[in-house]
Parts: structure tokens; sequence; C-alpha cells
């Protein structure tokens, strides 16, 4: 059942009414700003004249902060593109309309607090790619849409949903609460999609590529590592590759995520911080949760890990391993590649051993294929589930070597390519720029919803060679991360746990309760950064300005040389001090 295409909302000063105009439909989805209820009526003259109006793209549903419920909707869209004829649409732009009209009701201090809250739920909206359609469900994959009955078809959207992809599904509990409803709950991904049109012999060709994050564990860099209790990892992200062409349709899915033991590694001022593996929980027990729930959805998992075998991610390498040796599972295999060792010195041409290695893996798991009647004559048995440290980088490289192997099959099956003929013979032509772009951009996109910064070594996968100058921007990503990590990502996770509902605001903030975003560090140790700043200023100014004894002028340097390094050495010693630390979800356990 598709989601309403055409909404108008009305505002009076005590309610929202948002129209459906779409063919054949009255529906009036009517808000009591005053009580908070939420109906539906059919739309006969009951809109006051007096009200004001505007077209909206659809209800992304409602949040509860401190100055009450918001509404949340979609001003602006973008289109993608099409798949199988249903359009795709981008999240442009957003509002969220208090249902109060006033804050007065709150004190100072809690006014400031609500438009912190409120400047989190934007910042999920602006930072976070969102893409959604009225009529067809993104959050599936071809294969798991073509194995449904119809009767799943004919299933409102959002209950018909993956869950693991609706990133408003928090925001649409009180619509989908109420199933006459349906139509106007309008479920949201997050992640990437791309629709781009391929021309090789002439012959035409949808490439698309969609990656769907998950909202389970979902977070920053160093906020969310490893897997909960449940099972879920961070940065979990399944990417799907789609080929249409001519009424043929082929689909090919790969997995990522963090490496499925309980694990942290908390910012700390260092560059790389410290990786603390939990001795008090079971590793095998959430292992196997995880990995039950893999091949419960994706069937035979090759487990590609491409950490370090040395230095802080070795430990992890080894830990990872024994896992899956102790598990016994014939549908589980492990394989090795310490990325950096063996594409050292910008060797990248070796991660055709990689390759080599995986193909009977990518052979026998195959990939789906539709002909022009529907009929099915290939269907995925097995993922690749590649995971490095992040899950971005040296997994984006590795992804898009898979996912170019699997396109050159489709397309001869397709008859786009003669039978034996490589992607390789087409270097030249305006697709092979189109693909490695696309790949490109989705590392970058999934890079910046868990990182803060475009994706690192992007320049191999646009161009299909390392270069000094792709190294150049790696190096400015790499120092903008550090700075994102350290001293911005605990605002960007307490903005997530907010918008997913890992964190729920009690309206007697700041009143019955303290609010958590009033904690804060302690005043010595924020002091430090200043007088580390005030004593290398010293020293600049003891080095520039000559004193009358030279020998003055050493010993003022090197006091304030020496004053400089126990600063330095203190703000390292005590780094966790510094960084910018969640303050939402640690405070308050997630109600259901």
């Amino acid at each position: 059942m598709a989601v309403h295409e055409s909404l108008v909302l009305y505002t009076t000063d005590d309610k929202f009414y948002v129209e459906a105009r779409d063919e054949g439909t009255k529906e009036l989805l009517v808000i009591d700003r005053l009580s908070q209820e939420i109906s539906l009526e059919q739309s006969s003259g009951q809109i006051p004249p007096f009200a004001s109006s505007r077209p909206i793209c659809g209800v992304m549903g409602t949040i509860r902060l401190l100055a009450g419920p918001y509404l949340v909707v979609i001003t602006k869209k973008s289109k993608v593109g099409e798949i199988n004829g249903q359009t795709i649409w981008k999240v442009a732009g957003h509002e969220i309309l208090p249902y109060k009209r006033t804050v007065m009701h709150l004190n100072e201090q809690q006014q400031q607090d609500s438009r912190t809250y409120e400047s989190m739920v934007n910042y999920v909206l602006e930072t976070n790619d969102c893409f959604f359609s009225t009529t067809y469900d993104l959050t599936h994959s071809l294969q798991r849409l073509y194995n449904t009955s119809p009767e799943f078809l004919q299933m409102p959207l959002f209950e018909r949903a993956d869950q693991r992809f609706v990133w408003n599904g928090h925001l649409l509990r009180e619509l989908a609460s109420q199933p006459e409803l349906s139509r106007f709950a309008l479920p949201v991904m997050c992640g990437f999609v791309a629709i781009r049109i391929g021309i090789l012999h002439g012959k035409r060709f949808d490439y698309i590529i969609i990656s769907r994050r998950s909202c389970f564990r979902a977070g920053t860099r160093y906020y969310m590592r490893g897997l909960d209790t449940q099972g879920h990892v961070a940065n979990f992200v399944e990417t799907e590759q789609i080929v249409q062409c001519n009424g043929w349709r082929g689909s090919f899915i790969q997995t990522r995520g963090s490496i499925p033991l309980y694990w942290s590694q908390r910012p700390s001022i260092k560059y790389k911080p410290k990786i603390l593996i939990s001795e008090a929980q079971n590793h095998m027990d959430g292992f196997m949760r995880h990995l039950d729930s893999q091949m419960v959805s994706y069937g035979d998992q090759v487990l590609v890990n491409l950490i370090d075998h040395r230095g802080i991610e070795d430990r992890l390498e080894k830990f990872f391993a024994k896992a899956v040796i102790d598990s016994q599972n014939k549908s589980i295999r492990y394989e090795s590649f310490d990325f950096h060792h063996e594409c050292r010195k910008m060797r990248w041409d070796r991660l055709s051993i990689l390759m080599d290695r995986l193909a009977a893996d990518q052979d026998k798991h195959g990939c789906f294929l539709l002909s022009p009647s529907n009929q099915l004559l290939k269907h995925q048995t097995g993922v690749f589930r590649t995971n490095c440290m992040d899950c971005l980088d040296r997994t984006n490289v590795v992804q898009s070597l898979l996912a170019r192997r699997t396109l050159q099959e489709q397309l001869q099956m397709f008859g786009v390519l003669n039978e034996g003929e490589s992607l390789d013979n087409h270097l030249t032509t305006a697709f092979e720029s189109t693909f490695k772009n696309t790949w490109a951009d989705n590392a970058d996109f999934c890079s910046r919803q868990y990182a803060g910064t475009g994706a690192l070594k992007t320049d191999f996968t646009r161009t299909g060679k390392r270069t000094h100058l792709g190294m150049l921007k790696d190096l400015y990503n790499s120092m903008l991360r550090y700075y994102m990590n350290n001293f911005v990502d605990g605002y960007r996770q307490d903005s997530i746990d907010l918008f997913l509902g890992n964190y729920i605001v009690e309206e007697t903030e700041g009143i019955a309760s303290p609010s958590p975003l009033r904690s804060k560090g302690d005043a010595r140790f924020m002091l430090l950064p200043v007088i580390c700043i005030v004593a290398f200023s010293m020293l600049i100014i003891s080095i520039l300005i000559p004193a009358a004894d030279i020998y003055l002028q050493l010993a003022y340097v090197f006091f304030w040389m020496a004053a400089t390094a126990v600063c330095l050495g203190l703000i390292y010693f005590y780094g966790l001090e510094f960084v910018n630390q969640p303050k939402l979800a640690q405070a308050k356990a997630k109600l259901d």
C-alpha cells in the first residue's frame, strides 16, 4: 500500500491538518495541538479558511522534546531516479513544528536546553543523507521483495519495511499505532542512493547503488564500535548493486559492519586511541547472535577482515579469527588480508591477490537475476561481509572490486557485453568513469555519516590508481577526522541517540530532575588548554624578542618550553577529560 504522494499542510492555532491531494482520496490527518490527539477524517470543508497552508512532501513523524511534541515534515525533495518505474527521492528540506505556540511555560535554562534538542534533530536531518519513495520499498533488496507473498506487498509501506533501515521509526510510532493512518506514515532510509545511466556497445542500462545504513547501534566512529547484547554491530551497512536493462534486472548484495566482538576504542586525544576488548562479556554468544541473524538474512557468510596484523589492530584480528574457528560453522568462512601491509608503497595492484582468493566464493554465491518475464534465473546464496577498523576506507575499495566482478557477469547475461568479454576492455568509456565515481560517492557518503569526513583512498576508487594528490587529500581528511572525533562527536552521538529514540526527553528535565545537557567537566582540566596556549605564546615571544642578556633570554625560552611540554603532557595523559563526550544515552536507558 503506497503512501500519499501529494500533501498540503494547514496550520491553525489549535490544529495541524495534513490533506492528501492524491487522485481519488479525501483523507485528512488531523493533529490537535492542545490535546495532542491524532485522528483520520474525510476532508469535507472542516479546514478553517484562515489556516495558513503550504505543500509538503511527506510526514516523518513526531518527536517529544522539552517544549512538548513536534511534528517533523519534509518540505523539499529532489529526484534521484527510478527503480522499476517507481520514483526515488532524496530529502532536500525539512521543518520541525512545535505543537505548543510558545515556550513561556519553560524557565530560562529549559528554553536553552529546548533549543539544543531542536538543533540536534535538525543536525541529524541536515548531515545524514535521507531517501524515500512513496511506492517502492527502499529498505528491501530486489531478492527479498521477489521472495515475498502478494499479501505482504499489500501491507502498508511502514509495516513491511525492514526496521533495521527505517531511520524515522521512533518518530513514526504514534502514526504506526493507528493502522488507519498508514498512508501518512512515510519510512525514510539513511545511506546512499545513486541511479546512473550506462552505455556500452550502444546498449543503454540503469546502474544503481543503494547503501542502507542500519539504525541499530548507530553512531559515530569512536563512540560506536563492536556489537551489543542483541547482536547488532556498529556501522552496519547493506549495499546493493542493481542493473536494469530492457526488462532484465540483476542485484548483488554486500554487507559491512564493525568486528562482531565486544570491544571499544573511545577517543582520548591520541591519534589512535587504545583498543579495549571486554573480558567480562561472552564474545562467542554475541558473535553467534550476530552471525546467526546474518545467515538468516543473507545465507552463507564470507568474513573479509582487512585490519592490520601488527600494532594495535593485531590483537583484535586474532580474537576475530579465533571466534570463527571456535564457532565450527561451515557456513562461515574467514578471509584475513592485511591491506596496509600487502598494498604498502602504493602497490595497490596486489589487491588482485585477495580477489583471486575470493573468486570461488563469489562464483558459488552468485547474484540475483530476473528475466523480462519476471522469471527467476539466479538467486544469491551468500554474501561478503567486509570490515576494516572503521568499515569505511579499506572496505570501500574491496567492495567496489567485488561489485565490478559481478557487474561484468550480469552485463554478459543481459547481452550488453559479449560472452567472455571483460569490463577492462572499456577502461576509456564514459561508463568506466560512472562506475568508479558512483562507488567513490558511496564511500564519501558512508564515511561522512560515521566518521564526519569524506572517505580516504577514494582516488583509487575514482581513477583505479593511488596518487600523491590523493594522499594529500587523505592527510587533510585524517586531520579533520581527528578534530571531529575528539571535539564534535559527543554532540553528534547525542543527536543520533535523540533522533532514534535511544534517549527519551522528559518534559520535567531542569525542574524535577537535572538536565544531562548541563553536565560539566572538571574546571581544573578545562584551564589546561588555556595555560598551554599562554605558555606556547610566551615561548614564541621569548624566541622572537631579544633580551639584553642572552643567558636570560635562553632561561625564558627553556622555562616556557618546559611549561608548554608539561601542559601538553598533562593534556595527553588526561585525554579523556578534554574530548567531547556524549551526555544523553549514558544518562538514561531507552524506554520502549
